[in-house]
Order: C-alpha cells, then sequence, then structure tokens
C-alpha cells in the first residue's frame, strides 16, 4: 500500500470511529420573500418585493452532548445576529440541560401564534423570546413539562447596534441606560388529554441603570391553553406584565425602549394581554401543495398607564405547505401598533384617535 493510500485509510478510519452511531451533524438553513404593500405610506413603488431573511443552521451530537445553533441576515434591516446557540445534554431520561442561547419558558411554546406576524407578546419580549443562560426540561411526571431556567443576559448584540437581536429586551436609551439581568422562569404544562394542554408561566428579572447603578424588578405571568378539536388549533393567552425601571434620574418609568432588527421602539412598561387564535388545516394534493391552513389571531395590550391608549393586532391569513417551501398569506390589521404605522409610541402612550393600519404581506420561503 502507498502511502498516500495509507494517510486516506487512516483519515477514513478515524473520521468513521471519532463518532458513534447516534452522533450526527446536520446543516441546513432558509430563504424567505417578502412581498408587501402597506396602507400608511403613500407610497409609488408599492407592492414591494424584499429578500426578507436567510440564515444557516447546524445542529450537531456526538459523545451525548448536543448542539444547536442558528444565525440570521436581514438584508433589508442591514442587521444579522444570532438566533440561538445552545449545548444541551440529557442528565437522565426524565430531565435535558440546555447551556447558552436558548428559548425563555413563557407561555405558549413554540408560538402563541399561527400567523408569520407572531401575536404582540413577541412585541414587547414575551413570545418566543431568546437569552443567555441554563434551562432544565423536566419530563417525569405523567402529562406534565416543567422548565426551569435561569438566563443572565439577553442574548449577545448582533450588528450593526445594541438594537440587532432577533427577540425584543429592553434596551438602553439616552435617559435611561437599562439592560436586563438576573432573570428567572418557571413553566409548567399539563396535558388534560392527549388534544388540551393548561399552563402556568412566571417571571422575575432585574433591569439594571449603569448610571444609577441600580436594578428594579420586573415581573411577567401567563396563562395559556392549547387545544386540538379534530383539525382546529385553538390557542389562548392571557399575560401580565411590569417591567419595573426608572431612568437616569430615578424617576419610574411608564415606558421603556425595547429593541431588534437593528431599531427600537417604546413599549408600555406595565400592562394586561390578551391573545387567542384559530386554525383549520386542510389537506391537498395540488401539483406540489400538501395542506393549506387558513388562520386568526387577535391580541391586544391594556395599558394602565394614564392616558395611554390599547394597541391591537388582527392577523387573518393563510399557510401554503409545498415541500419544503412554506408561504404565509397574510392581511394584517393594527392600531397603535409599531409594527403597523405607529412605530415610536404606538405600543407605549399611542392615541386614543388612532386609525386602524394594515398590511398585505406574502411571505415565500424555502427551508432545507
Amino acid at each position: 500500500m502507498s502511502l498516500k493510500r495509507t494517510f486516506l485509510f487512516l483519515f477514513i478510519s478515524l473520521s468513521v470511529n471519532a463518532f458513534s452511531q447516534d452522533d450526527y451533524v446536520k446543516i441546513g438553513g432558509a430563504l424567505r420573500y417578502n412581498l408587501f404593500t402597506k396602507s400608511w405610506i403613500d407610497d409609488k413603488t408599492d407592492p414591494q418585493i424584499t429578500w426578507d431573511t436567510w440564515r444557516l443552521n447546524v445542529d450537531a451530537r456526538a459523545a451525548g452532548i448536543d448542539m444547536s445553533f442558528e444565525y440570521r441576515f436581514y438584508p433589508v434591516d442591514n442587521s444579522h445576529f444570532l438566533h440561538h446557540g445552545w449545548l444541551g445534554y440529557g442528565i437522565n431520561k426524565d430531565l435535558y440541560m440546555k447551556v447558552g442561547v436558548s428559548q425563555v419558558p413563557f407561555g405558549i411554546s413554540q408560538f402563541a401564534s399561527h400567523s408569520w406576524w407572531f401575536q404582540i407578546p413577541y412585541y414587547v419580549g414575551l413570545e418566543d423570546d431568546y437569552d443567555m443562560g441554563i434551562k432544565f426540561d423536566y419530563t417525569g411526571i405523567k402529562n406534565l413539562t416543567l422548565n426551569l431556567a435561569y438566563y443572565h443576559q439577553a442574548e449577545p448584540q448582533g450588528a450593526p447596534n445594541f438594537a440587532s437581536r432577533y427577540s425584543y429586551d429592553i434596551t438602553p436609551s439616552d435617559s435611561a441606560s437599562l439592560k436586563e439581568t438576573g432573570q428567572f422562569n418557571l413553566r409548567a404544562a399539563y396535558k388534560l388529554t392527549e388534544h388540551l394542554e393548561l399552563g402556568l408561566s412566571g417571571q422575575y428579572r432585574r433591569n439594571y441603570n449603569a448610571v444609577l447603578k441600580k436594578s428594579d424588578p420586573s415581573t411577567a405571568f401567563a396563562g395559556h391553553v392549547v387545544a386540538d378539536l379534530g383539525k382546529f388549533n385553538l390557542k389562548g393567552e392571557y399575560i401580565y406584565y411590569n417591567y419595573g425601571a426608572r431612568d437616569n434620574q430615578g424617576k419610574e418609568l411608564d415606558k421603556v425602549q425595547m429593541g431588534a432588527y437593528g431599531s427600537n421602539y417604546n413599549v408600555a412598561a406595565r400592562g394586561n394581554i390578551y391573545a387567542a387564535g384559530l386554525s383549520y388545516s386542510i389537506d391537498m394534493d395540488l401539483g406540489p401543495i400538501s395542506n393549506i391552513q387558513p388562520y386568526i389571531d387577535y391580541s391586544v395590550i391594556d395599558k394602565p398607564a394614564l392616558g395611554y391608549a390599547p394597541t391591537h393586532h388582527f392577523v387573518p391569513g393563510v399557510l401554503i405547505t409545498a415541500g419544503k417551501v412554506y408561504t404565509y398569506v397574510d392581511y394584517a390589521f393594527g392600531k397603535n401598533n409599531a409594527w403597523l404605522g405607529a412605530w415610536e409610541n404606538g405600543l407605549a402612550e399611542g392615541s386614543a384617535d388612532a386609525n386602524w393600519e394594515s398590511r398585505f404581506n406574502i411571505n415565500m420561503g424555502f427551508y432545507f
């Protein structure tokens, strides 16, 4: 055997032996495009087509340790950032641990929504939120899932600025140098039947002011229900939150600055959120289309601060599944809604005289 073949044989042998039968490395990602038109902008170029995002996913296992990683790029916002990145280990058959940037266990998992637009809890950091810390998932009691987590801080900053991140977190402003720290989460979800889940969640953290060098407590509580009724899926959730925080002069805030995707806006520091959504699954055999899922999602924030007007978020739409291509066709309506015409203060004080605005949106993505 030649020296070249000997080295090739050794390389192949080492590569094969480096992984057991249960070990793997999987690489995937997605490419998505948007077509949309907005009611609140008099733009002669509407409708517009944009490159929404592309992302890279890596999932792997070696020696019983799991790894999951996702990084996203958003050309329209000129931003890119980590979505999640964690190491996981099964301590035993009932207890699983994740270390790194993982989804915060709060409310309905994985999403409280059916549409591409999420529900309003996402836009105040209480749906599909990701932070940096350690999380434990326990399934040792029949029909019960318990999640306990500690997050030392928000997920890492991407580019080009501090607000470049996937999920919404409190960000520092000129008047309030705030950041989230020391967050604890506890979530319990119980399956009353195979098709009916009830859940409770609690969250406690500190909002630290770097100028005052002091923290204020921040709390959130949620109750949820998820039900499958034949081909119908129902999601319902109630959330109360109080983002206790002070500005650099020590004054208690009625609104806090939050950011994601490279931009910031203001959010009411306290609120009651009501969210509900209903979908219906229809199997099809129409060319590449295998399923369509019409849905309606609606959520509202009631803000107790004096003079603050409620925020509304209403999204009827349909999800079309064709192989690995998923297309969301949404007609989103909002009132005092940051993403629907009221950017800076819609989720904060808003306006009692605000109009309903709308955005027709088609998001098509190829996932691999």
